[in-house]
């Protein structure tokens, strides 16, 4: 051992001072092979003898369970060193050290495990894995042999085969009866034998329950046994791909569990004619994996929350309670966790109202408050959401109330959006009893920074829902359900009547449907899924519950497809349509649901998708020809950064700055903006749309126009930003001049 040319087992382990190998309970009789030098070159007869040594050696190694062990976690989580080995491999003690040594000794003599002597870390060798397999192997087949099957279960345990458990399962989960699921058991259990694999799944086991289920014609017991989840594969490619998944773990998975629920949605919760009016793209809903957890849209009063406190009840395990704010740093913090729980409670957006009477108790100090303010926004927003586009939670802002509290809250926004990328938080500007012009200067400033601002005479959220008329408690909307008028049009011949009728037809199930979202969501409300809402304030029986139906491509169906043109004639069947919508609604809604319905026409992310599926069924030719059909068709030929509807269809209103800059309260366009604002009983969004690098003295003077002529707009600008550092400015074309990133975003 002290030769150099021998293998120095001395310096590759480090078994701790003091151990001795007492109580070593499976040492090996074979001798080690002390006397083979690794330098020395053997004969022949040597080499025979020495291999025939080296084997039995290797089979003395697998003989004991602590060495095959070892082998196995090297081989699942090595590199290790000596203690994490030591530890992980179940050899705690101090006493147990000498045990562990020998048997690390033993795979290092026999090459199976090798040290890297420089990061003083273990790993399994190429030989220790074929052993490693070799052993699996012998240890599969003779579990075949003994007539045993094994199966890894869902709970993360192996179990050995019952077929008493399919039976159960049967009858449990499918319905099935007791002598049908004997029959089915038998055939599968008969299978399972015939294949003769060792260890089986609890996904290969509903696999051959369902192939038996279809063969012998029961379709309708299959269904209830579908398993939903995602393939082996797609779980390898997402983890492979986690750069492309925002919010880093969190996000990962959302994104697993966000497919779980929209399969479990489209295969199970929602009725079939539904499901596949989705899929097929007569209608779009949002945020499939969210349906059935999430309301859209929140409407709430922060000063009603902050003022008298929440307690969560351990539903949100960080924060067990928000106390009752005393002080100006109470009210901070207590903003800011508020903004941070209530913005994971909506899928798409929150509305707070009454911020400014909360402030107001606190303004002795203006610039503290200032600095307080933009404290409570900058870290409510680092609060990971559940996408890359998360919630946003919006302030309304009423004008004509306290000036200097008013000015002290769009000054903290406009820092807050100064040192936020994309911001999480928004402002709903009313103006119905106040004047635009007193806060146009920086309201433009902040437009430009990529601030989230929508003006309207009412409260109103950042998509152009309306909060109802006469309601003073909270209001959730369940929408994310938006209709493809084209679609429609393409099936109805260019009939108008018929068009509408095919409308009506797909609405009734339509709002079934959301019928049944409301009676999930409200179950998981009482249940405390989401705390704030279901804190002592009792919501949802309090709250005011709008089922949303958003229509898309109205103008596109109108103008493009059933032929009408942008005359009076085409304008009345523009509006038969929406009155269809919202006679439909309001009939069936109070009728048959109970609930209130409203109709929309805003924003969706199902335009694209429809476009696509559109120009897959009637050909890209047909769908491009009315994409940039509506009411302001010239839009995108003006300016190319304005060129959001080229592939999409109308969503809304929109109109382009200089357009806009040269109406009146009479002109064709704000009438026909009115009327069907008026007409809808949801909201109206009407877009603003003005290219990169608009001149603030520009916005501010759209904005003042606007608002003498509109009850509702939303300026939209495209705000360069670096993706590498964050800076942003509407002059950031190629190259960040900060960092000199070239990926702007």
């Amino acid at each position: 051992m002290g030769s150099s040319k021998k293998l120095d087992l001395e310096e590759e382990i480090e078994p701790e001072s003091g151990t001795i190998l007492d109580d070593v309970d499976d040492l090996d009789d074979v001798d080690d092979l002390d006397d083979l030098s690794l330098d020395e070159e053997p004969s022949g007869n040597q080499v025979l003898q020495s291999t025939s040594k080296r084997v039995r050696m290797i089979f003395s190694v697998m003989a004991s369970p602590n060495r095959i062990d070892i082998l196995r976690i090297l081989n699942s989580k090595g590199p290790l060193t000596y203690s994490e080995l030591k530890s992980l491999a179940g050899f705690k003690s101090k006493k147990e050290s000498g045990k562990f040594a020998y048997h690390l000794r033993k795979l290092l003599r026999q090459s199976l495990v090798a040290l890297n002597k420089s990061e003083r870390r273990y790993t399994i060798t190429n030989l220790g894995k074929l052993v490693l397999s070799l052993a699996r192997q012998i240890e599969e087949r003779s579990i075949i042999e003994s007539g045993k099957m094994y199966v890894r279960t869902s709970h993360d345990s192996i179990e050995e085969f019952d077929s008493q458990k399919i039976i159960q399962s049967l009858v449990r989960e499918g319905s099935l009866p007791l002598e049908l699921a004997q029959k089915i058991t038998e055939e599968v259990e008969n299978r399972i034998y015939k294949y003769q694999t060792a260890y089986l799944t609890g996904s290969l086991i509903r696999e051959l329950v369902n192939s038996v289920l279809l063969e012998h014609g029961h379709e309708e017991y299959r269904h209830k046994l579908a398993r939903v989840g995602l393939p082996t594969f797609e779980v390898q490619e997402m983890i492979s791909n986690a750069e492309n998944v925002d919010n880093g773990v969190d996000g990962l998975l959302f994104k697993t569990g966000q497919i779980v629920f929209s399969e479990h949605l489209l295969t199970s919760t929602l009725p079939k004619d539904i499901a596949d009016a989705h899929l097929s793209g007569d209608l779009h809903i949002t945020n499939l994996g969210l349906w059935s957890i999430l309301p859209d849209a929140v409407f709430m009063n922060v000063k009603t929350l902050i003022e008298d406190g929440i307690d969560l009840k351990g539903k949100s395990l960080g924060v067990c309670r928000i106390p009752a704010v005393k002080t100006l740093n109470d009210l901070s913090s207590a903003l800011s966790m508020i903004i941070a729980l209530i913005s994971k409670e909506a899928s798409q957006e929150v509305v707070m109202d009454d911020l400014i009477p909360l402030l107001s108790k606190h303004s002795k100090d203006l610039p503290e408050l200032e600095h307080k303010l933009v404290d409570s926004f900058t870290t409510s927003s680092t609060t990971v959401g559940y996408s890359k586009m998360p919630a946003v939670v919006s302030f309304r802002i009423p004008l004509g109330t306290d000036q200097k509290i008013v000015k002290t809250v769009l000054s903290a926004y406009k820092t807050y959006t100064k040192l936020t990328p994309i911001p999480k938080l928004g402002l709903v500007i009313d103006y119905e009893k106040g004047r635009v012009t007193d806060v146009s200067q920086i309201l433009s400033e902040i437009i430009t920074l990529g601030g989230k601002v929508i003006f309207a005479k009412h409260n109103i959220s950042q998509k152009g829902i309306i909060y109802p008329k006469n309601t003073t408690s909270t209001v959730l909307h369940l929408g994310s359900l938006s209709i493809n008028l084209p679609r429609l049009a393409f099936e109805s011949n260019k009939d108008e009547t018929y068009f509408r009728a095919r409308l009506a037809l797909l609405m009734k199930p339509a709002l079934d449907s959301m019928a049944l979202r409301n009676k999930s969501i409200s179950n998981l409300i009482r249940l405390g899924v989401s705390p704030i809402l279901a804190a002592n304030t009792q919501y949802m029986q309090r709250s005011t519950v709008s089922l949303v139906i958003n229509l898309v491509g109205l103008q596109n169906a109108v103008y493009g497809i059933l032929g009408f043109k942008n005359d009076k004639e085409g304008k009345e069947i523009l509006y038969k349509v929406i009155e269809t919508a919202v006679d439909i609604a309001s009939k069936k809604g109070k009728k048959d649901l109970g609930l209130n319905i409203i109709i929309t026409m805003t924003e969706s992310d199902g335009t694209e998708r429809f476009v696509a599926l559109d120009g897959g069924k009637y050909g890209k030719n047909s769908v491009q020809q009315i994409t940039n059909v509506g009411l302001n068709p010239n839009l995108a030929q003006r300016d190319p950064s304005l060129a959001i509807n080229n592939e999409t269809y109308s969503q809304g209103i929109t109109l382009d700055i200089d357009t806009l800059l040269n109406l009146t309260g009479k002109s064709a366009e704000i009438i026909e903006c009115d009327k069907i604002g008026k007409t809808l009983n949801g909201g109206l969004l009407i877009q603003i749309m003005m290219p990169k690098g608009t001149d603030v003295s520009k916005i501010k003077k759209a904005i003042e126009k606007s608002s003498t002529i509109t009850n509702s707009f939303k300026p939209v600008i495209q705000v360069p930003t670096c993706g590498n550092c964050g800076f942003k400015d509407e002059k950031l074309v190629d190259k960040c001049p900060a960092c000199k990133s070239t990926y702007i975003i």
